[in-house]
């Protein structure tokens, strides 16, 4: 098949970096002559045939801007096999040749769909999760990661001056991967992660020893998929004498948000490049990964196959410096 024509979405959650992966997906695929239309609300806007031609003045400006300026939304009817035919129908109403689809997991399963029944498709990892197979890391996890940092060392200055516990409420439904990295590089006393359960007692023992070690305060970082939900922990904390009165501070969305990180940028910018050299080389059914210092594609069918947890061994590792 001759490429002419590629379309890109983004889909999910959003991340910081998909801007700039759109960009260097269009701007890639024009020094190739190739045309590039951008389907806007993710699988949901291919279901609706809202797609749009792309130039490169289009993407001007939007290396710099979190989110995504296509749009992102999440749409259930596109995992029905009615939802992908209309889908396809689209595709080829728009003279759409092949697909990258930049996003996370259910993104990657969605890719791994349309490729099943005979589309040219081609995935970016972006999910400040980190929780896809085949990548070391995706597009966004660096900037949220400082995002968490700059919390944790924000509210570690309030902490010390009123002698509290903090537990810090990241992002992580499935994946405690924020949460370790963010415990580790902020200095937390503990971390809570959907991958091991931890019961009261041993997160008022953790606390309780901080404080007879002298410590001005404590930093609890918590997984929203935890066994253990911020909000009824710290009431059980505050209903024991462990020296330290406790304080919830739930991160959400502010996670996803900001301008994104040297790092990401470049990660954004060469997995956007390496998708359209894929198309052109024929490659299809795969994802851009992050392996080592090289991006190189995966095969998507390894990718929603298997489940990326957090490094367990970071996870000790906290509570070991945390000493």
């Amino acid at each position: 098949m001759t490429l002419k024509t590629i379309g890109v979405l983004t889909s999910g959650g959003d991340a910081p970096g998909m801007n700039p992966c759109i960009r260097a997906v269009v701007r890639t695929a024009l020094s190739r002559g190739l045309n590039v239309m951008g389907v806007r609300e993710g699988f949901m806007g291919l279901l609706q045939g809202d797609i749009i031609p792309l130039t490169a003045r289009d993407v001007g400006g939007i290396l710099q801007r979190g989110g995504t300026m296509l749009g992102t939304a999440r749409s259930p009817e596109f995992m029905e096999k009615k939802g992908q035919r209309e889908a396809i129908r689209h595709l080829n109403e728009f003279a759409i040749d092949a697909l990258i689809v930049i996003g996370g997991d259910g993104s990657m399963r969605g890719a791994r769909a349309l490729a099943e029944q005979g589309v040219t498709v081609v995935g970016v990892p972006g999910s400040i999760d980190n929780d896809l197979w085949g990548t070391n890391m995706a597009i966004g996890v660096d900037t949220a990661l400082n995002t968490i940092r700059s919390a944790i060392d924000q509210l570690r200055d309030t902490a010390s001056s009123h002698r509290r516990a903090f537990l810090v409420e990241t992002m992580g439904r499935d994946c405690g991967y924020l949460a370790v990295m963010a415990g580790m590089i902020g200095g937390a006393e503990m971390v809570l992660i959907p991958e091991r359960d931890t019961s009261v007692d041993e997160v008022a023992e953790t606390i309780e020893s901080a404080y007879k070690r002298g410590k001005t305060h404590a930093i609890i970082v918590v997984a929203e998929g935890a066994n253990l939900k911020s909000i009824a922990l710290a009431e059980s904390l505050n209903n024991m004498d462990i020296g330290f009165k406790t304080r919830v501070t739930i991160l959400g969305h502010i996670q996803r948000g900001g301008r994104p990180s040297a790092f990401d940028r470049l990660l954004a910018t060469r997995m956007g490049v390496a998708a359209v050299e894929a198309l052109l080389g024929g490659e299809s059914d795969v994802m851009m990964g992050l392996e080592g210092r090289e991006v190189q594609p995966v095969s998507l069918a390894e990718v929603v196959r298997h489940k990326r947890a957090a490094n367990l061994e970071y996870y000790d590792m906290v509570s070991m410096l945390a000493f």
